[in-house]
């Protein structure tokens, strides 16, 4: 029962920080096409925080919270905001730059939640300290934590992830193209790199170095 419990808990704390995180990703896709254009997020009703427009039942809570429970990096997905690359000004400039946002986001996120886990002990022993200060604590921590792997995740350079996306846009063209032609076997190419563990090898030393980096500069 004490087990259970503490899951219970364990879920509480970190699920506000995965949602927030995978749908502030996806707005600020939608956020930037539309500084740059392209309307078809707003028109989608897609540029708002209600987590209702934009969870994907498997991809924004199965999915983490099973890779969270097995010590797992903790990867998810909303469902994606629709853009359209083709009216986005800048061409290619353009694409990079909502590519870039989502990952970003997180970055900023994760500064920003370093920040205020940071101020916490000071209230830590008043009369709200066990049962707000206390829990608000450890859901910073855990937004600085979630927010890096996804924002890490997200610039592994395969197609559709963002990072395939920023390097599809500095690619020449002819190589560019070429490129796009593997968006078609991308999600297998993850998984691949998932069953035989060369994802972790790839982007868990670059998480480690991000969320040294922002201890860094908060001064956790």
């Amino acid at each position: 029962m004490g087990d259970l419990n503490a899951s219970i808990a364990t879920i509480c704390i970190v699920a506000p920080a995965i949602i927030f995180a995978i749908i502030a990703h996806e707005v600020m896709h939608g956020v930037v096409a539309l500084r740059l254009g392209d309307d078809t997020a707003l028109r989608a009703g897609r540029l708002t925080l209600n987590p209702i427009s934009h969870v994907d039942l498997f991809g924004t809570i199965i999915l983490p919270f099973a890779l969270y429970l097995f010590g797992m990096p903790v990867l998810g997905y909303a469902k994606p905001v629709p853009v359209d690359f083709r009216v986005l000004r800048g061409g290619r400039t353009g694409m990079l730059k909502v590519a870039a946002a989502g990952p970003l986001t997180n970055f900023v996120l994760a500064i920003v939640s370093g920040l205020v886990l940071r101020v916490m002990p000071a209230f830590m022993h008043g009369s709200l300290g066990p049962t707000v200060a206390e829990p608000l604590a450890r859901m910073m921590q855990a937004s600085v934590i979630v927010n890096v792997e996804l924002g890490v995740f997200n610039l592994f350079p395969v197609l559709p992830l963002d990072g395939g996306r920023v390097l599809f846009s500095i690619l020449p063209l002819a190589a560019a193209r070429a490129y796009a032609q593997t968006e078609r076997y991308g999600f297998l190419i993850l998984l691949l790199l998932l069953y035989t563990h060369w994802l972790d090898v790839a982007i868990y030393p670059v998480m480690n170095m991000a969320l040294g980096a922002i201890s860094w500069m908060v001064q956790l």
